[in-house]
């Protein structure tokens, strides 16, 4: 499929691995030029080289904390008039309710809650006034099915959502949508860690862990990068303009949910 979008210009947050990576690697491959952002500038710079020579396109890495005021700066000077922003950032640590104060909140609304809001802010603007934009936030299957020992990234994200839900709403009408991508369990390095961590509190290997995870996914298996970028891809095209404001998850049908 043509997504239609060839020549356009997007800002992937957080994508030199994970699932940021493949949605810039999705974009590159329908023509999109990129401005890639990181904080680690060797691998973002090894990601930037990669995918500008698989898919022929510019892309401009730029090695900036997008949770603090200085590192969005960097990133906007680089984005100029974007078509289109992927935000993303690292989920905070997990852990149980006693064991966060309020600086730990503080800190996972600055980097899921805030940051991709100001983001939005800084780039809406300009897409609003040309009349085509498209935004996806990666956020969580906790949005709609909290986990227990994620509740840093269950408020952040869930305070990102109702943001979301009214802005949609309020910007469609000049042809810009925003809509939310909820991952499950997909194998990056957050999966990884994750595992490992349940692993030495449970007493067994990451790979019984997995395994065991793996048992709770009717899909049988975790998500991969790629697939995940091609349904990021596919809400920044031509063709999504009548979705508008949704959260849809991709978790191999993991959360018995039907809203």
């Amino acid at each position: 499929m043509d997504l239609g979008i060839a020549g356009k210009k997007a800002v992937v947050c957080a994508s030199s691995k994970g699932l940021g990576r493949g949605c810039a690697e999705a974009l590159a491959g329908a023509g999109v030029s990129l401005v890639l952002n990181a904080r680690g500038a060797e691998a973002l710079e090894a990601t930037a080289e990669e995918i500008a020579a698989a898919h022929g396109v510019e892309v401009v890495p730029v090695a900036a904390d997008i949770t603090t005021e200085a590192g969005r700066a960097k990133v906007l000077e680089a984005a100029g008039a974007a078509d289109i922003l992927v935000n993303n950032a690292g989920g905070p640590p997990p852990g149980m309710w006693y064991d966060w104060e309020r600086e730990d909140f503080i800190k996972a609304l600055d980097a899921n809650m805030l940051a991709p809001i100001a983001m939005m802010k800084a780039l809406l603007p300009g897409m609003m006034e040309r009349g085509w934009g498209r935004v996806v936030n990666i956020t969580s299957v906790s949005v709609k099915a909290p986990i227990g020992v994620l509740g840093l990234s269950n408020s952040a994200r869930a305070g990102l959502t109702g943001y979301v839900a009214g802005t949609a709403r309020q910007v469609a009408g000049s042809g810009v949508t925003i809509n939310n991508l909820l991952p499950g369990i997909h194998a990056t390095d957050r999966a990884v860690a994750l595992d490992g961590n349940a692993a030495k509190a449970q007493g067994l290997t990451p790979e019984e862990v997995r395994a065991a995870r793996c048992d709770t996914i009717p899909a049988g298996r975790y998500g991969t990068a790629d697939e995940f970028g091609a349904a990021c891809a596919f809400l920044c095209s031509r063709h999504s303009g009548f979705i508008v404001g949704q959260n849809i998850l991709l978790d191999g049908g993991a959360a018995n949910i039907s809203m």
